[in-house]
């Protein structure tokens, strides 16, 4: 009932190589509108999976209309599908389906500012400079892994197993001082305890965060008690608590937090209070300790909903028989969050990863970026590398995967008797040469703003076309670019702890929020997917305010030691993380009158009830 009205309703369009199935949407179309059962002889089918093609096969040498038409009807409705989510299929017209290419620049606008952009990036104009300079970088990094691999390996270093295979020793992202230990105890006894609340009306008091969440018709005048209200409702949503709890906790109308929420938070205006904050805490004197705010990570963590919820989605994993989102967060190494994105719990992650360095609105300077082994896809390797920055990921199981060379076998294994078998694959140089400027055409697109690498991640280098050449040059050069990466990142022992430690920031920021957002079992309630993101912008704008208060007075702390005598070492103070939360009271206060609350119990020794109806009864 349903297919036959979209086919109707829905004029869809491709690229080359996908006619035959244009051509079976249409067939489809026709059966549907005529009430035909059988599918014409010669039919397309070249779409069909192999996995699939036996029914068809099957069905047709049993001569069963009914069946084969059930199932090429199938094979055609799943290939569509996948074709929308590709790219490989487009609507005319249409936003979230539109032809990714039209996204992109356009080859003249592309070609003014072509050398400006290289420039820009400090990438060669021409293919056979680029392939040229990572060449070089390859081998360098080859050299020293040679070496590596040639002596043994020491303790915690990588070496080649009896077969020949990689052995990557596991190793601790840090090792944390007695000093450092003992520093932190100490000035968690310094710091004064205060409740949540009390850290918002600070770090309001010096950046002024509230200030940037506007009214979104935008009245200039804002009542006396607009602060105040502004506050509440970010710790409603923060704590999970909810605008009906807030109301009944703090004393303040339900509709007058409700109207506050509707016209004064929104994603952007969330966004730029967040800016705020994370731009004061870094100017911090004590976070410069922390790190330069040019490395950063991201990662997902998942919050179930209860509920009805379009953007929920069932994963055992973790919500086992119930459903929820995923906030994707970006932290950097100054364990600031500086952007925050609501996605579907079963969604890849990988296409968020550029987007958030890109968008960032803060004065953090990224440059490079360190993600689990969910963002160690070539595509992003290419993007990262195309757009001037350093993808840094922590891979699963890096010995398996496969490396190229940049030429014939047997000259690698004579170069590098101990790596050179390591690589395995040959690079299709050719191609990146050819589609090189539409590399780079791709790449300012998206550091531009003309295209998201969501849509670039997600749909171009997702596509199944063999006729994609674009899409296969993207991931021929980020095969490349992970080569080069997987060899010096095998070498550097010190780096691998960086980007541990790194990601480690990142897991720490997500355990504070898990704390802060206590209240009802920590499930989201909102069902709309502008809701949740709201409510996540809330929960880092709160986790934000933390990091900050502890941040300065941890530093405050450090400048009383030092004024007495003490000798601190700022390499001492890099494992102080502001994200250890034992001073900031997250939960309300309570208070308890005895008498009074006697006194509000009936004759009968209970309290009225407040339905009119229930009391009369």
């Amino acid at each position: 009932q349903f297919v036959p009205d979209v086919l109707a309703a829905i004029d869809f369009a491709g690229g080359p190589g996908i006619d035959d199935l244009l051509q079976a949407i249409a067939i489809l179309a026709r059966l549907h509108a005529t009430r035909a059962r059988k599918v014409p002889d010669g039919a397309p089918d070249s779409f069909v999976p192999a996995r699939w093609a036996g029914y068809l096969e099957k069905a047709s040498k049993d001569g069963n209309v009914v069946a084969y038409r059930h199932y090429w009807e199938l094979c055609v409705l799943m290939a569509l599908r996948d074709g929308l989510r590709s790219g490989d299929v487009h609507v005319p017209g249409s936003r979230r389906y539109a032809d990714p290419a039209s996204f992109l620049l356009t080859p003249r606008q592309w070609e003014p500012q072509r050398l400006e952009y290289c420039h820009l990036v400090g990438k060669p104009a021409t293919a056979a400079d680029a392939l040229a300079l990572a060449n070089d970088e390859l081998h360098a990094a080859l050299s020293d892994l040679e070496a590596q691999l040639a002596r043994g390996g020491g303790k915690g270093e990588v070496r080649l197993g009896p077969d020949g295979e990689l052995i990557i020793p596991p190793l601790t992202a840090e090792d944390v001082p007695a000093e450092a230990e003992a520093l932190r105890d100490e000035l968690a006894a310094m710091l004064p305890r205060v409740p949540i609340a009390s850290v918002l009306v600070e770090i309001d008091a010096r950046t002024g965060f509230t200030d940037r969440l506007a009214h979104a018709g935008g009245m200039a005048t804002r009542p006396p008690d607009l602060r105040r209200n502004l506050l509440y409702v970010i710790i409603a949503e923060a704590t999970n608590m909810g605008l009906s709890a807030m109301s009944e906790s703090c004393g303040v109308p339900y509709d007058t937090l409700a109207w506050t929420a509707e016209w004064y938070f929104s994603e952007e205006s969330l966004e730029a209070a967040n800016a705020a904050i994370v731009n004061y805490h870094h100017r911090l004197p004590m976070t410069q300790a922390f790190g330069t705010g040019t490395l950063s990570s991201s990662d997902g963590q998942k919050f179930p909903v209860k509920g009805k919820s379009l953007t929920a989605a069932h994963l055992s994993r973790y919500f086992a028989r119930g459903h929820g989102v995923s906030t994707y967060t970006h932290v950097s190494d100054q364990h600031a969050t500086f952007d925050t994105k609501v996605i579907s719990s079963t969604s890849p992650e990988s296409p968020y990863v550029l987007d958030g360095i890109l968008g960032n609105q803060t004065d953090l300077i990224v440059t490079e970026h360190a993600t689990d082994t969910h963002g160690a896809t070539l595509a992003n390797f290419a993007l990262f590398d195309l757009v001037g920055l350093q993808l840094s990921p922590r891979i699963r199981d890096l010995g398996k995967i496969t490396l190229h060379r940049t030429g014939p076998r047997s000259d690698f294994a004579a170069r590098y008797p101990a790596s050179g078998h390591l690589l395995t694959r040959r690079l299709n140089e050719d191609l990146i040469t050819e589609m090189w400027d539409d590399l780079l055409r791709v790449a300012a697109s998206v550091k531009g703003g003309h295209a998201t690498g969501a849509l670039v991640v997600g749909k171009l280098c997702s596509s199944r076309r063999q006729q994609n050449a674009l899409a296969s040059a993207i991931k021929e050069y980020g095969a490349l670019r992970r080569t080069v990466y997987a060899a010096r990142y095998l070498v550097d022992e010190t780096y691998r702890r960086r980007i541990g430690r790194q990601l480690n920031k990142g897991e720490n920021v997500h355990s504070l929020k898990r704390m802060l957002a206590y209240a009802g079992e920590g499930a989201i309630r909102r069902p709309h997917h502008e809701q949740q993101a709201e409510q996540m912008w809330c929960l880092t704008l709160a986790t934000n305010a933390v990091v900050t208060w502890t941040t300065e007075y941890n530093g405050l702390a450090v400048t009383a030691l030092r004024r007495s005598g003490r000798d601190i070492d700022d390499a001492v103070l890099a494992h102080i993380w502001p994200t250890h939360h034992e001073n900031i009271h997250f939960y309300g206060t309570h208070s308890v009158d005895v008498a009074g609350e006697l006194a509000k119990l009936g004759s009968d020794g209970y309290r009225p009830l407040r339905n009119a109806v229930a009391q009369n009864g």
